[in-house]
């Protein structure tokens, strides 16, 4: 299209075989407009999953010789982006970008700087990343019987990705382990949300209430077998993109079980279902107790036992990063005084008892002799009355 009256000349839908010298031809005069034209691509047309590596290819084309350009990449915050290149000629220039996070979603600027000829040219492009606002994996504790949440925050519609996709949440409590689906999602184009409960055995719930955009499930009361990893995982064209949220449960036990007698041992167990991080531990502290009733567990184990003998309130924590994530109490009541006075009472009682009875014996075999002796004195006597052959008669 010419515009009049300043003889613009418009071409609209510009192809890299657009390039060229154009001229324009007024009377006797002759301007002459070189046209260098750059074609930036990017692969998927733009819509990424987390982890994706994008591609970009930039092409040019002119009508006379093609300068090596200088390229430079910018994301959306702003940062600079150093590519992996592929130089295969001066007119085509092929990168390979880092593994895409949700966040990067946004305007992206290819600066194109070239000496000779001058160019200093800054295309825009626009990238979607469909994922998680949360970490690729995320480490969650609890105690046995708690209230554990464990929730995934979509950003489709943060980042306005106007395309429907699906996905669904799986446990597996180890890693070789079965997996059980626990849910499955879909969202719509317009961004509602879908959930299905799809297990029946496993006791959690998916909360009426919860923030736009977010899988969650809730389990009312944790057990010790509820750890392991849940997957929440989206699919989108036959492609997928996945956080995990490993939960790690804590549980305490004493054996023998019951009150402590004095002077009696008991031994306390702190136990997680999951190895630690390196930055992490066990500790078993006696409540309002000393320095010396405190113990450490090693790294990466799973298990502390102390072994105590003073009654009262114990903790165990567990500790990451000098911080105390979660700390589960046991308290060991002392056995009752008055079992006590009940044995001393069941001794002494034993012991006046057996007196008793000896005295009695003693006592018994007292008169038993002086019994004897009587006998024998008056057996005696009539004896003697028989050999003296004496009579008694009354005066």
């Amino acid at each position: 299209d010419i515009k009049m009256p300043y003889k613009q000349l418009l071409v609209r839908n510009l192809k890299l075989s657009n390039a060229g010298t154009y001229t324009c031809e007024y009377g006797s005069r002759k301007v002459h407009t070189l046209l260098h034209i750059f074609k930036l691509t990017i692969s998927l047309d733009g819509h990424f999953l987390q982890n994706e590596v994008p591609e970009l290819i930039l092409m040019q084309n002119s009508s006379g010789s093609l300068p090596d350009l200088s390229i430079t990449l910018f994301d959306s915050n702003n940062n600079k982006v150093t590519p992996d290149l592929q130089n295969e000629s001066c007119q085509k220039y092929i990168m390979s970008l880092k593994k895409l996070k949700a966040m990067d979603s946004g305007t992206w600027v290819c600066q194109v700087r070239s000496d000779s000829p001058s160019i200093n040219e800054n295309i825009s492009f626009a990238v979607k990343v469909l994922g998680f606002q949360n970490p690729d994996l995320e480490r969650k504790y609890a105690t046995v019987d708690s209230i554990v949440i464990l929730s995934w925050r979509l950003n489709s519609q943060k980042i306005k990705w106007k395309k429907g996709f699906t996905g669904q949440l799986n446990w597996k409590q180890q890693e070789d382990a079965n997996t059980h689906e626990l849910l499955d999602f879909s969202v719509t184009e317009q961004g509602q949300l879908h959930e299905t409960k799809k297990s029946s055995n496993f006791l959690f719930e998916i909360p009426e209430e919860k923030p736009e955009s977010t899988i969650e499930v809730k389990l009312p009361k944790v057990h010790f077998n509820h750890s392991g990893q849940y997957q929440c995982q989206l699919e989108y064209q036959g492609r997928h993109a996945q956080s995990k949220i490993e939960l790690v449960v804590m549980k305490v036990s004493a054996n023998p079980v019951g009150p402590l007698s004095r002077g009696a041992n008991m031994t306390l167990t702190c136990q997680v279902s999951a190895p630690l991080p390196p930055n992490a531990y066990l500790r078993w502290e006696h409540v309002n107790g000393t320095k010396m009733d405190i113990k450490n567990s090693a790294q990466h184990k799973v298990k502390l036992e102390v072994n105590i003998s003073a009654a009262g309130l114990w903790s165990c924590h567990l500790i990451e990063d000098s911080d105390r994530k979660i700390s589960l109490h046991y308290r060991v009541e002392e056995a009752p005084v008055q079992i006590n006075y009940v044995i001393i009472g069941a001794s002494v009682g034993g012991s006046v008892l057996a007196f008793a009875l000896g005295c009695l014996c003693i006592t018994s075999g007292i008169s038993r002799q002086r019994r004897r002796q009587r006998a024998k004195r008056m057996a005696q006597a009539r004896q003697h009355l028989l050999e003296n052959r004496t009579c008694q008669c009354q005066q």
